[in-house]
């Protein structure tokens, strides 16, 4: 979609009141943003709250949009400032040192890989958790930079407007992300470095014990994913040639937002019960 026309005129069309463009315009940052607030908050359920927020927040302050940037660069500024003041210590967020996070994965590894059923699905649903779990340990502004600098791989032009600050105060904050991150798998993770001591499969034991992951219903492997996204298989592919942080955290499936959640929504937009449009 070109910014200077097909945008602009989406976003014209929604704020005089075009159910199908505000459609349209929910349809195109839907996905996108619910994967900013998974990232940020770690658990689905909490993301779909953070989104359902995030998305009301967006339509309702859309008449402000100026094309300074893309629609898309524009909601994730809206996204992130919601995220970022988030009532810190709530369920939304774990509060974990990388220290504490390395002992309970030191004294939760069984003897041997597991070998039970659906091995491979419960040793990828370990590690799209764990990597999960892995940037609650990043304070939230580097939290946001490594996940809009590294993951979703933003120039840092776009990353610093969103962050409202300069380039070079974001390239600082993400190189400290950056450095936190590596130092933590390097000495941690298998999938980084073959000496570590932490393997997925051998995590998959402990964590059913403990609740962490549920062999019926596994919270990542089998979560919705963009109709032109990548699944499971695609997003691991490139760890069978990239072994360094960044790319095992990248490496997770384009997650789509919930219908129902979406559905309900543009419902609630449309139903006139709502100041639509500010």
């Amino acid at each position: 979609m070109s910014r200077d026309v097909d945008e602009t005129e989406l976003v014209a069309r929604a704020v005089d009141g075009d159910k199908a463009a505000l459609e349209e315009v929910i349809c195109l940052l839907q996905d996108p943003l619910y994967r900013l607030a998974l990232r940020m908050v770690r658990r689905p359920s909490d993301a779909e709250d953070a989104t359902q927020e995030i998305l009301i927040r967006v339509i309702t302050r859309l008449a402000a949009w100026r094309g300074e940037a893309k629609l898309l660069t524009w909601a994730y500024r809206v996204g992130v400032n919601y995220l970022l003041n988030l009532r810190r210590g709530s369920s939304a967020e774990a509060t974990l040192s990388f220290d504490e996070f390395r002992d309970g994965l030191a004294e939760g590894l069984a003897e041997a890989d597991y070998r039970g059923p659906e091995a491979q699905v419960l040793a990828d649903e370990m590690r799209l958790s764990c990597t999960q779990a892995m940037l609650q340990c990043l304070e939230r502004h580097e939290r946001v930079a490594f996940v809009l600098g590294e993951i979703f791989e933003l120039t840092s032009a776009d990353a610093a407007w969103i962050l409202d600050t300069t380039p070079a105060a974001f390239r600082k904050r993400l190189e400290r992300a950056r450095t936190r991150i590596r130092g933590f798998m390097e000495s941690t993770c298998g999938l980084v470095n073959p000496n570590a001591f932490c393997r997925c499969a051998r995590r998959v034991p402990p964590a059913i014990a403990l609740g962490r992951i549920d062999p019926a219903r596994p919270s990542f492997v089998t979560h919705p994913v963009s109709a032109s996204g990548r699944d499971v298989a695609r997003a691991a592919a490139q760890l069978a040639t990239l072994h360094d942080a960044a790319a095992v955290l990248r490496a997770h499936p384009d997650y789509a937002a919930p219908r129902s959640r979406v559905d309900a929504i543009v419902a609630l937009l449309q139903s006139g019960r709502f100041p639509m449009l500010e």
